[in-house]
């Protein structure tokens, strides 16, 4: 049984490479073992045999554990002995589910992790997993295998930590506590409800999630936000069936050119967002401002990358880390009719567009929800909140709207932690440590987490440290962890755990 919480509190340990090097050979067995589970959500059987597993090796190492009940496909807490009174409580958070796979666009099983190496023409080969075993690692070795790097890597690497924390008798400087999701990969849509039913036992002075990608350089970087999501559907209606276009055109009004008028007149030419108030509270400071054009990628390889002359751009923004710091709103579908051969002489009666706006947090959902639909309203829309209008008011209004904020999961809260607050600084001296190199500091990058739960319930602040490498192919096959990022997610994560509380 591991008895860290009674020792003496230790100064910050940051591991040797030699020593992270042999915690990660003790620890590759295991992380072979659970790769080997598979842990696609949608089967709960599998997600249940995951659990238990992990249950296990947790305890091994001295945690108290319980699954948290989800429907089906439990979540995992632990926490390391008995809280310290006067040390902070960080809440630690994985993830153990798993993209779906497609066998066949696979090079090797994907279930099965193998060891690769690439050959003299840059293609990858497999080796013996012995070799992980013998003689030095080499940091390009990969290890293919769904969740290799996203997330049951970073899971065997905080264990492999607290294993080495163990050897060399030192104490975490924080209480423990750790939550491992079972549903990130479907947007946790539970995670929210588990973390109510569970506020008590969750309860923390902030959360880290590993999770996400490193810089592509492989230097240490720190995500300190997240923008948030919302969907909104809006559909326009027309005539009350689909009229001849011979007969009827120039008669009926036509509710996929009225729809594409509307939006288009929420974006202006370069991809500033016209609706009133849509940027309203968001500040940024110089020095921020200044950061983010360092790690900006180099004018270009977006506009080569995708395939554009030139990219979308708000007003005094200079660069793409800049750009998502603001709200967006985007078009992520439409449908009338249909289209090509199959498109009928006949004028749609409804029109619908899919919209999603990331938020930040000095706007919430609700808020940017009624920022859209004032808008419509402006632009001379009667809004009803039925699925078809009725014929009194087909009769009494010319322009017919309906407008719907798509349930959860898809609305998901913004989160952001000042850079200079005690927990920002806490991870930074953390992630720093290991090798003496300054991270490369998001102050809120534009995708979303599934940290609604821990936003709005818990009231927790969390910040993003990212462990594995860029090029992992993640939610895609082939996917792969560098074995240098291994070796080096042992050492951040050890010296963040021995980091003097903040």
């Amino acid at each position: 049984m591991l008895l860290l919480a009674a020792l003496p509190a230790q100064a910050q340990h940051v591991f040797s490479p030699a020593e992270s090097e042999r915690l990660a050979r003790a620890s590759f067995p295991e992380y072979f073992e659970f790769l080997a589970k598979p842990s696609d959500a949608v089967n709960a059987e599998d997600i249940q045999r995951n659990a238990a597993w992990l249950e296990q090796a947790f305890q091994k190492r001295g945690f108290r554990t319980q699954q948290l009940a989800n429907e089906g496909r439990p979540l995992v807490f632990a926490e390391l002995g008995a809280p310290v009174k006067g040390r902070k409580t960080i809440l630690f958070y994985m993830h153990f589910d798993a993209q779906p796979v497609t066998p066949s666009e696979w090079k090797s099983e994907p279930w099965t992790p193998t060891l690769k190496a690439k050959d003299a023409e840059g293609k990858w080969q497999a080796l013996p997993s012995e070799r992980l075993q013998q003689g030095k690692i080499d940091p390009e070795w990969r290890v293919f295998a769904r969740a290799a790097a996203d997330d049951k890597g970073p899971i065997v690497m905080f264990l492999a930590a607290i294993d080495g924390l163990k050897a060399a008798r030192q104490t975490p400087a924080v209480n423990v506590k750790v939550i491992l999701d079972s549903q990130e990969e479907k947007g946790s849509p539970r995670l929210h409800i588990v973390m109510k039913e569970n506020a008590e036992l969750l309860k923390s002075d902030g959360l880290i999630v590993y999770d996400g990608a490193m810089p592509s350089n492989n230097n240490p970087g720190v995500n300190f936000g997240n923008r948030g999501s919302i969907q909104l559907d809006l559909t326009v209606f027309g005539a009350n069936s689909a009229p001849h276009s011979g007969t009827y055109g120039n008669v009926i009004p036509n509710p996929a050119l009225r729809l594409a008028s509307l939006l288009a007149g929420m974006k202006s030419a370069d991809g500033k967002v016209t609706i009133p108030g849509f940027y309203d509270g968001v500040n940024i400071s110089a020095e921020d401002k200044a950061s983010m054009a360092q790690i900006a990628p180099p004018a270009g390889t977006l506009e080569k990358r995708f395939g554009v002359a030139k990219l979308d751009a708000l007003a005094a923004v200079s660069n793409p880390v800049e750009a998502v710091q603001y709200p967006s709103l985007d078009i992520l579908g439409l449908a009338a009719a249909q289209v090509g051969p199959r498109a009928a002489n006949a004028i749609p009666s409804t029109a619908t567009a899919s919209l999603n706006i990331r938020t930040v947090p000095e706007g919430a959902p609700q808020k940017m929800y009624e920022l859209v639909r004032r808008y419509i309203e402006t632009q001379g829309f009667h809004l009803i909140d039925s699925e078809a209008p009725t014929a009194e008011e087909r009769a009494r209004y010319s322009q017919l709207a309906r407008l719907s904020l798509v349930a959860y999961p898809s609305t998901s809260s913004a989160a952001r932690v000042a850079m200079d607050s005690p927990l920002a600084k806490w991870v930074l001296s953390g992630v720093r440590a290991p090798r003496a190199l300054e991270p490369e500091k998001v102050r809120m990058g534009g995708s979303t987490l599934p940290m609604s739960g821990a936003v709005d319930v818990l009231q927790m602040s969390y910040v993003v440290v990212p462990l594995v490498n860029a090029d992992n192919n993640q939610h895609s096959f082939d996917e792969n962890m560098r074995l240098g990022n291994y070796l080096e997610g042992i050492r951040t994560i050890a010296a963040m755990l021995t980091t003097p509380s903040f």
